[in-house]
């Protein structure tokens, strides 16, 4: 019995010194937040790093109404501006992290070569994300408006989810195109046909701050310092994420 009591006593500070830090981020950041988690834990012992990955508009929303969140990780400005506005995060620990591009994807053996080739009849649906929530959709209407295509276009637009689910569509053969980050496209690379680059639109920046109420305040500037580190910069460059 004593053994018992000296080993639970033994154990008392490691359990107080778990530390468990919840981050919200962009879908687009799944594989390399994962990996970026896993040596944060391994720098922080009795640290742990929980993800909720989704559109960055709705993972504001979720802030907003009062979700257990420590840090939250936008893929565009506007949604980061809107958890301002909310007062929802520590406006001094905001920082930009990483900048990614826009590209029109296909399935393989498309003939689509440019935005214009949408407007063919041959291309019946294109999928994007949905413009209200998802950053990746806001910037493929700017494209689209830009190049002069989105009404025209309009009757053929699938809306999805978040990035990842436009992908989804167009790795299925569900839509004839799609419109998604660089990064994503790379990670699908068997799978869809990357058949331009897409301009006409605001900058792809990525910014992240500590949410206001976060139970873990000190911590969750540990992880925003780490990830502009030369670590967890050099596993975003090898998802194809460049520098701010």
């Amino acid at each position: 019995m004593k053994r018992l009591i000296a080993a639970l006593a033994c154990s008392l500070p490691l359990l107080a010194a778990a530390q468990q830090l919840t981050v919200s981020a962009a879908a687009s950041l799944t594989e390399a937040f994962k990996e970026i988690g896993t040596r944060f834990e391994a720098m922080k012992p009795g640290a742990t790093v929980r993800f909720n990955f989704a559109a960055s508009g709705v993972l504001v929303q979720q802030i907003v109404q009062g979700a257990p969140v420590d840090v939250f990780a936008s893929a565009d400005q506007d949604s980061m501006d809107r958890a301002v506005a909310h007062h929802a995060i520590a406006p001094d620990t905001r920082r930009n992290f990483a900048a990614n591009a826009l590209v029109l994807v296909t399935p393989p053996g498309s003939a689509v070569q440019r935005l214009a080739d949408l407007a063919e009849p041959d291309v019946k649906r294109i999928a994007i994300g949905k413009v209200a929530s998802v950053p990746v959709g806001r910037y493929t209407q700017q494209a689209l408006g830009s190049a002069q295509l989105w009404s025209a276009l309009a009757p053929k637009l699938v809306f999805a989810d978040n990035v990842r689910q436009v992908l989804d569509y167009v790795a299925r053969g569900e839509v004839e195109a799609g419109v998604v980050y660089r990064t994503d496209a790379g990670i699908a690379a068997s799978k869809v046909r990357v058949a331009a680059t897409v301009t006409g639109h605001a900058p792809i920046s990525y910014p992240v701050a500590a949410v206001a109420d976060s139970r873990q305040p000190v911590l969750a500037r540990d992880f925003i310092g780490f990830l502009h580190g030369a670590e967890a910069q050099a596993i975003l460059a090898r998802y194809g994420f460049a520098r701010p």
